[in-house]
């Protein structure tokens, strides 16, 4: 296994950040029970390693995860670029619920919250989570154009929007990031989002870019434990999930002639689509281990060869099931 280099930097907006960020939605909830000091030392290896970009949401453990990062965030503040999301509304009665809320009541309650929760006086990067149905793209960013002119917010950023919605979102201010699910397994973001971010500058967050844990080589179902959101994904079960595992055949290859982890391929991968379609790219994995964000930070620095993504590119064709089983929460469902 590749050990960590030094962390290129890129741009993200006007910031400079390591060319690989962090995920940290799995703390809170998602995907099994957490040991809060693992996790804890996680963050401040990432840092360490050259990690500055950290991404959570209010909607991660509803508010847990703001919380949890507050102390970090508070203790590194000068080293460490905050991503936060507002959008999403979930209902305390109803776990499975998933709601949208773009109103510019609750943008404006939404962000002063998170201020609270995370203890700081202005966040560097806020996303619009998700689109609400009905609600024009450019009323939202006029909303959080208000914000960055209060010293609220220092960019602004949206997740699963179209190449139309970006482009008229950056109409109205310009926009620093766009974050949508991007990996060897998810590459619908290709058709019109991607391409709209090479045109305006703007610098592409891919979340998940390890497929959820399955371009890790790792078992996709038999060992995930209880209440993991996994359970409930179509590529993670019956059929889809055999099919989905025998795919992955190129990337162990490749990992093993070269002496890297398929993680580290994988990740690999999505760093080379910056050359690729000309944008800068931060993906942001997500761990509670020292030892796994230590393995993922290596990855940056792995250029795979011309032959090695040949050799990947038909999977992202084959693979089966869709990301969610509710596709009507994407980008996907307004191309």
């Amino acid at each position: 296994m590749t050990t960590a280099q030094a962390l290129p930097t890129t741009a993200l907006g006007e910031i400079r950040v390591g060319a690989q960020g962090y995920g940290a939605m799995g703390i809170s909830e998602f995907y099994g029970d957490s040991d809060l000091a693992e996790s804890r030392a996680t963050l401040e290896r990432a840092l360490e390693l050259g990690v500055t970009l950290f991404d959570t949401a209010d909607v991660y453990g509803a508010g847990h995860n703001e919380e949890f990062l507050r102390d970090f965030v508070r203790a590194h503040r000068e080293n460490v670029v905050l991503a936060t999301k507002f959008g999403i509304v979930r209902k305390a009665e109803d776990p499975a619920y998933r709601g949208t809320d773009n109103s510019p009541e609750y943008i404006r309650a939404a962000v002063e919250a998170s201020l609270r929760r995370l203890g700081i006086d202005v966040i560097d990067l806020y996303y619009m989570h998700r689109k609400q149905p009905g609600v024009p793209v450019e009323d939202t960013v006029g909303v959080l154009a208000e914000l960055v002119a209060q010293g609220k917010v220092r960019q602004i950023g949206l997740s699963e929007v179209t190449g139309a919605e970006l482009r008229a979102a950056y109409a109205v201010h310009p926009i620093a990031a766009v974050q949508s699910e991007w990996s060897l397994f998810s590459r619908d973001v290709e058709n019109t989002v991607v391409p709209a971010a090479a045109e305006l500058g703007v610098t592409f967050v891919p979340y998940s870019p390890l497929g959820r844990g399955f371009l890790t080589g790792a078992a996709p179902v038999g060992d995930l434990p209880e209440g993991d959101i996994r359970r409930t994904m179509p590529r993670f079960t019956g059929d889809n999930a055999d099919r989905n595992t025998a795919l992955l055949a190129p990337l162990r290859a490749i990992a093993e002639a070269r002496g890297h982890t398929p993680a580290q391929i994988a990740l690999a991968w999505v760093h080379a689509r910056s050359a690729v379609h000309g944008l800068s790219v931060v993906p942001i994995p997500g761990t509670r281990s020292r030892t796994r964000v230590a393995e993922n930070i290596a990855a940056a620095t792995v250029e795979l060869t011309a032959e090695e993504l040949a050799a990947l590119e038909p999977i992202g064709a084959q693979v089966a099931g869709t990301r969610y089983a509710d596709m009507n929460f994407t980008a996907v469902a307004r191309e």
